[in-house]
């Protein structure tokens, strides 16, 4: 029996969505802006967003730190064909570099040429992402000394009351979305590992969460 792939999958799911990803999610994916605004990446600094999906991201971290060097992957041709298309309409295909990539064996060096990053972000990926613990250790190991990681995805929702709580999480699983719920544990674990300090903080009935992983 034939198995598809990780990014036949993603094509697959979002061949059709992908043209209207961006303005069905941003009423719903919270403390994107905020991860934007909180990234402060050094003069010339290098930014990569693990699973970049259309480019939303990206596009408004091009505007925002117009000096940074930026650069994303995705596993789905499709989402990143939206993405070049995006780049390309908003002028700055000459500062976001795009590749085709696996979160749980990125390597920056083979991709983009950059042995290490300042920051690394994952915006509402790790949900999605099977080994989603190998695309974390992934990230911390290439991140430059100073550097740091940022993700922010759907919290543990303990605290929403049940029947929204119930319909909501429904609503993920059928875009295979499953939040993490030992996201914290899993962090945590990892600073350790690699000498880190971490933040972690969870929104209002625990939708979501914003963690930041820095290198010393």
């Amino acid at each position: 029996m034939n198995t598809m792939t990780s990014a036949e999958l993603m094509d697959r799911q979002y061949r059709f969505q992908r043209h209207i990803y961006d303005f069905t999610r941003t009423h719903y994916l919270f403390w994107r802006r905020r991860l934007i605004a909180e990234l402060n990446p050094p003069a010339n600094g290098t930014v990569v967003e693990v699973a970049c999906g259309t480019g939303w991201n990206l596009l408004r971290i091009a505007k925002r730190y117009p000096s940074a060097r930026l650069f994303g992957f995705d596993i789905s041709r499709a989402m990143l064909k939206t993405a070049a298309s995006a780049t390309a309409r908003n002028g700055v295909s000459d500062r976001i570099q795009l590749a085709q990539g696996d979160a749980t064996t990125f390597n920056l060096d083979q991709m983009f040429g950059i042995a290490k990053a300042d920051r690394i972000f994952i915006s509402y990926a790790l949900s999605m992402i099977p080994d989603w613990e190998e695309a974390v250790e992934r990230a911390v190991e290439q991140l430059s000394p100073g550097g740091s990681l940022h993700i922010v995805d759907f919290g543990r929702m303990d605290t929403m009351a049940a029947p929204p709580r119930s319909a909501f999480l429904s609503f993920l699983a059928h875009y295979n979305v499953t939040p993490r719920r030992d996201l914290e544990v899993v962090l945590r674990s990892a600073t350790h590992r690699h000498n880190l300090a971490m933040t972690f903080e969870t929104a209002k009935a625990g939708y979501c969460v914003y963690a930041v992983l820095r290198k010393s």
